[in-house]
């Protein structure tokens, strides 16, 4: 099923053009550090989407490698890509950019006739000009198509923090006058709920924050779910910060439309299965349970509360340690999605596939 709507042409970074790569050859490591590079990107804009800081590294790993072929400078940019999903405990944002930009490379028109470093150089700046413009273009779009759809005084449920749907959030609430009410998740172990929390009071609009485990409680009181998107899969589904699916299984539940907020950058070229064949965490071991026989002689005998629905422990936050055994994001299944708003149009589940054609291009 194609989408119910459209908007302009997906972003021009990805043009299909005539050559293509010649076959890799092993090449010894640059230099470039793109781990620090993607970090301290992070650092010095704290509103930079994850997959645009990625296309950033890249683009700077482009303009100081010394690669003279081709080949060279994909195996250059496929490791330091590689290098660096491997050191993140969640590689989903950043894969989206790493991704995007090796097809602009593959799909890239590569004259052998004409400079290589010209080509190099013209390749990170057109990159760099993409992944400026980009971000502000695709998300006064997505505003655009959403708005219809929150109504005025309606109540609506989010899910930690999405740059996306702040932007739709207050455009509706200070350009339109639209009275609305927001519900937000605490959203653990980050907590950042509470950062959405702040900038939508800052905005004027009324919100709570809720627990994780209040959702199903509170949906009753809900009309719409609106949440961002970490990842979007060919599936037609979702990856998102953990809580998101059980919370469109409640939706669905109760009969509440769930809307999902994503810019094309963060199309990925994936088909999980389930909720255990998503990229790996470096550093967790999920769902894993502790080694009774080294615990022995350390574990105390539980002590059992007098009056247990009026006691509180103290430490309320689970350990790093505990934190670590918990997934970071979980896959949202399409059949709970009532529609994915993108720069590229309003989707069905089944329109996605379509939308990363128009992304990606076919198969390399």
């Amino acid at each position: 099923m194609a989408p119910i709507a459209s908007t302009s042409a997906v972003p021009s970074l990805l043009a299909p053009s005539g050559g293509s790569s010649s076959t890799l050859t092993p090449l010894a490591r640059e230099e470039f550090d793109i781990i620090s590079c993607y970090h301290s990107l992070l650092s010095s804009d704290s509103e930079l989407p994850f997959p645009i800081a990625a296309i950033f590294a890249l683009s700077e790993l482009v303009s100081r490698s010394k690669a003279a072929t081709t080949s060279e400078l994909m195996e250059n940019i496929r490791s330091a890509s590689q290098r660096l999903k491997s050191s993140l405990e969640n590689p989903v944002p950043a894969t989206a950019g790493l991704d995007l930009f090796t097809r602009f490379v593959v799909t890239k028109s590569w004259d052998t006739g004409d400079d290589f470093e010209a080509h190099k150089s013209s390749l990170a700046s057109l990159a760099h000009e993409f992944a400026t413009h980009t971000v502000p273009s695709c998300r006064e779009k997505i505003c655009e198509l959403v708005l219809p759809f929150i109504k005025d005084d309606s109540v609506l449920l989010t899910h930690s923090y999405s740059r996306v749907v702040m932007q739709a959030l207050k455009f509706a609430a200070l350009n339109q006058r639209k009275r609305i009410s927001v519900y937000v998740t605490e959203s653990r172990p980050h907590g950042l709920g509470l950062k959405t929390y702040r900038q939508l009071i800052g905005y004027g609009i009324p919100c709570t924050v809720i627990l994780d485990s209040a959702v199903a409680y509170t949906m009753p009181k809900v009309d719409l779910v609106l949440t961002g998107a970490e990842g979007v899969v060919e599936s037609g589904g979702f990856l998102n910060a953990v809580g998101t699916y059980g919370m469109a299984i409640i939706a669905k539940a109760c009969n509440k439309p769930f809307f999902a907020l994503a810019e094309s950058f963060k199309f990925l070229r994936m088909f999980p299965l389930n909720q255990y064949d998503l990229p790996p965490n470096k550093g967790r071991n999920l769902l894993a349970f502790p080694d009774l026989d080294s615990q022995q002689g350390t574990a105390k005998e539980p002590e059992v509360e007098q009056t247990p629905e009026l006691a509180s422990i103290e430490e309320k936050v689970m350990g790093r340690q505990q934190e670590l055994l918990n997934p970071a994001i979980d896959y949202t299944t399409p059949d709970l999605v009532t529609f994915l708003f993108s720069d590229v149009g309003v989707l069905t589940p089944s329109g996605v596939g379509d939308a990363l054609l128009a992304v990606y291009g076919g198969a390399d």
